[in-house]
């Protein structure tokens, strides 16, 4: 019977250097609510949180923010003898 399988965390610069984005950015997401996080520093109520985060948690947040084609628009039909205003 084997136990849990432990993932490696990722701390804010790690997701930075994948991103291609600057650490803050991903500072800015968590303290968003946007990309779920993990206080780990000893202190809760601390001044400098040390984040960390899942990398499951890291795919969802990409998932949420990828862009999906809009879907087709119906063509509208031009009216003989109507003049349209809009």
């Amino acid at each position: 019977m084997s136990g849990p399988t432990l993932t490696r965390w990722l701390t804010p610069p790690d997701v930075a250097e994948q991103l291609g984005v600057e650490p803050p950015k991903v500072i800015a997401w968590i303290n968003a609510g946007e990309l779920v996080a993990v206080n780990v520093a000893q202190s809760l109520h601390g001044k400098r949180p040390r984040w960390r985060i899942d990398p499951r948690e890291l795919e969802a947040f990409l998932l949420r923010r990828q862009k999906r084609p809009n879907a087709p628009r119906a063509k509208r039909r031009k009216l003989v003898g109507v003049t349209e205003y809009f």
